[in-house]
């Protein structure tokens, strides 16, 4: 209802450029749903246009000008009052005056950096958002609309395996190796554990993967853990000798990639969580971080067979003489072998699914001294104080 200049007398929605064909991004909201929401990245122009309706036919708006801003926000859920922008830009869309018929407002925001990728956890939200508003002298009329921002990454220089002895004194001795340190997000992570002393009766073995969120500084320094997910990758007790394998498929959970001092505001960190749990009941556990990162999409590799046609077509058509064209053809098969031999070593290297059946633990481990297990607090909850000092 609008009285007195009060109420919404005007509809306000904004189109985004390729909305129809864009790639959509899931992202969490503060209740646990989830959204589908545009998906942008690092340097991509957004653009798009307002629309803006008169909700009564013959009637007019007035307005102190018309503005779209597009902002990236960090917003501590223990500090609601105070939201802390990272990005911010204005453009004017209209000067002051009237409106008196629908009206449509294109807009560019042109190669807009976005550093940060949008994030939705227990004490913290990083979003990026266009408003639109129409200042009046009494009430503004807004509206909001997000956008999903992922952050690519490419395939990491260093990607070390890791290799780490652990143990109780006296009673248990382990050895586990990860194949890598650093993972994509829909990645495998492979690994095996080694039991080098057992003198302790063990019931079961279990991993699991740790989402460590620290927001603030200081005393206001909030760190909260979530499992993200839990094998059990032993029941029995084990030998001396015996060797217990790992595979992790990370692509079927709810990951981000790795965090750290986001705008000085918070910190997203990944561990993958090895747990043993004796007969009486006694858990002991041992965490090691791991790095993960957002892989963009494959690129198509050139198609050989249609190089070598096009190249084919190109002799038939000169016509060279018989011992230039028998040279041209070696030169051109060893042309073919050496890219087919340059395309299976990048094939070769590449980390993918495909090369999970390859031996892990050929290369160079990174070791690291014996290192003894924590012993797990109270009814089996993780220690915090004594995993943060890990």
């Amino acid at each position: 209802m609008s009285f007195f200049g009060f109420g919404q007398s005007a509809e306000i929605d904004i189109h985004l450029d390729g909305q129809e064909t864009r790639k959509t991004a899931e992202v969490k909201t503060e209740d646990g749903k989830k959204e589908k929401l545009l998906l942008y990245y690092d340097g991509e122009t957004v653009s798009g246009k307002v629309n803006i309706s008169l909700k009564k036919a013959g009637s007019k708006l007035e307005h102190q000008g018309i503005k779209i801003e597009f902002i990236g926000q960090i917003e501590l859920y223990y500090d609601r009052g105070n939201h802390h922008e990272f990005t911010s830009l204005v453009k004017e869309l209209a000067r002051p005056g009237e409106m008196i018929a629908h009206t449509s407002y294109p807009f560019e925001f042109s190669c807009v950096e976005k550093p940060f990728e949008v994030y939705t956890g227990s004490n913290v939200k990083l979003r990026y958002f266009l408003r639109v508003t129409i200042v009046r002298r009494i009430a503004d009329l807004v509206k909001e609309i997000d956008i999903a921002v992922h952050t690519l990454s490419s395939y990491p220089d260093m990607n070390n395996p890791i290799k780490m002895e652990v143990g109780i004194e006296d009673c248990l001795h382990i050895e586990f190796e990860y194949n890598k340190s650093k993972y994509h997000l829909k990645d495998v992570i492979v690994g095996k554990i080694y039991f080098l002393l057992v003198r302790i009766k063990i019931k079961h073995m279990e991993i699991a993967i740790i989402k460590r969120e620290t927001t603030g500084s200081g005393p206001n320094t909030f760190t909260e853990n979530e499992t993200i997910a839990k094998y059990e990758i032993m029941d029995g007790a084990p030998v001396r000798g015996e060797s217990i394998p790992i595979r992790v498929f990370l692509a079927g959970y709810d990951l981000t990639p790795t965090m750290r001092d986001i705008n000085k505001k918070f910190s997203v960190r990944y561990y993958l969580n090895l747990v043993l749990m004796d007969t009486e009941d006694r858990r002991y556990f041992k965490q090691q971080e791991i790095i993960l990162w957002r892989k963009g999409d494959k690129q198509r590799k050139p198609n050989l067979q249609a190089q070598n046609t096009l190249v084919a077509s190109h002799l038939v058509k000169n016509e060279p003489h018989q011992d230039n064209k028998e040279n041209q053809n070696t030169t051109n098969n060893q042309s073919q072998q050496q890219s087919i031999k340059e395309d299976f070593t990048r094939a070769n290297n590449s980390q993918s699914t495909e090369n999970i059946h390859n031996d892990p633990f050929e290369s160079k481990t990174t070791e690291a001294p014996i290192q003894n297990m924590q012993r797990e607090a109270g009814d089996g909850q993780i220690d915090t104080e004594a995993s943060a000092e890990q």
